[in-house]
């Protein structure tokens, strides 16, 4: 049977404390068309050792909700299929990576460019762990 392919709640970013905490202690870098800030500490047990994720897209850039919906699940779909070196990483270390993704192009790039975008963060990820 394979494992299942969600991204479950324990996998995303989603108090106000751990973003104002990633966004201040965090390391980022850019990639267009991302701004990705990485914060990368020790788990607290073998649970929660994993990468966390936060998708950001400016209204400034994409007036419409339903044109940032749609930015925001590309992305979180490009994560997920993606995260599993990470994951394993993550497990082995007992560390939690938390990865907040900032969307700055000003056009919906296609799925197959981001995902290959999101390649090549899990890859410079990679190398940080």
């Amino acid at each position: 049977m394979e494992p299942k392919q969600g991204l479950p709640k324990s996998q995303r970013i989603y108090l106000k404390k751990a973003v104002q905490t990633l966004f201040e202690e965090g390391k980022g870098f850019s990639l267009y068309p991302f701004r990705v800030v990485v914060h990368l500490y020790d788990a607290e047990n073998q649970e929660e050792a994993l990468p966390r994720v936060l998708v950001s897209v400016s209204k400034k850039r994409f007036h419409h909700a339903i044109k940032r919906n749609r930015v925001k699940r590309l992305i979180r779909e490009s994560w997920r299929k993606n995260k599993a070196e990470l994951m394993k990483l993550c497990k082995e270390n007992n560390k939690t990576l938390d990865v907040a993704f900032v969307y700055n192009a000003t056009v919906i790039m296609k799925y197959n460019e981001i995902e290959e975008k999101m390649k090549m963060v899990v890859e410079r990820l990679v190398e940080k762990i």
